[in-house]
């Protein structure tokens, strides 16, 4: 990993849930919801359009692994599944990372829309507003 700036480049041991050669699974340091997850390219790549075919494999791989673990000990009812690519997305850490987002029964009223709340005024397509 590179990146002297970078957080991801500069994690610690203890930091890691599990990794393989390819890519890092971490808890997000300021969590949306219990159990909200990272997962992380080793090699420092702010774009997710930038990783190699077989990174974006190894990333898709430990996904799936990470909702494994977060089924067995958290039991969430649901995930957002998630990239913010670019700042005009909201990509505040300029190296790719994915959030995995455990959802829960009655963690907000009306859940309609998930991720589409990331622009409020185009979220409830459902109400004709």
């Amino acid at each position: 990993m590179t990146g002297s700036n970078c957080p991801f480049c500069q994690l610690e041991a203890a930091c890691i849930v599990f990794s393989d050669d390819v890519t890092l699974v971490i808890r997000d340091a300021f969590p949306v919801s219990p159990g909200h997850t990272l997962i992380i390219p080793r090699r420092h790549v702010g774009s997710f359009f930038e990783l190699t075919p077989p990174e974006r494999a190894r990333m898709f791989e430990l996904l799936t692994q990470a909702k494994a673990e977060l089924d067995g000990t958290l039991q969430p009812d649901g995930f957002n599944i998630g990239i913010n690519d670019g700042a005009a997305a909201g990509q505040t850490v300029a190296h790719l990372h994915l959030h995995l987002i455990p959802r829960y029964r009655g963690d907000t009223p009306d859940p309609r829309g998930g991720v589409r709340w990331v622009l409020p005024a185009k979220a409830k397509y459902w109400s004709g507003q």
